[in-house]
């Protein structure tokens, strides 16, 4: 995912602006993996492949994405 693709999301839930945590990149300068964060109500998504995970809480397997939002490995 495109870093200007990533400046045009916002927060599902508030429609706030998102901040950004970078863990990994291609060559192309792509994100790979990350944290997309909301700083007013605190939600936090992660990008999996270039892919931002941003489901409704109750369709979310918060135990598979709790690695990557603990250190983003």
């Amino acid at each position: 995912m495109t870093l200007k693709t990533i400046q045009k999301l916002c927060c599902p839930f508030d429609k706030q602006d998102l901040s950004l945590e970078v863990f990994t990149k291609d060559i192309n300068d792509n994100i790979l993996k990350g944290i997309l964060s909301c700083p007013d109500c605190k939600r936090r998504y992660p990008i999996v492949h270039g892919v931002p995970i941003m489901t409704p809480d109750e369709y979310r397997e918060f135990q598979l994405e709790l690695p990557l939002l603990e250190n983003g490995s």
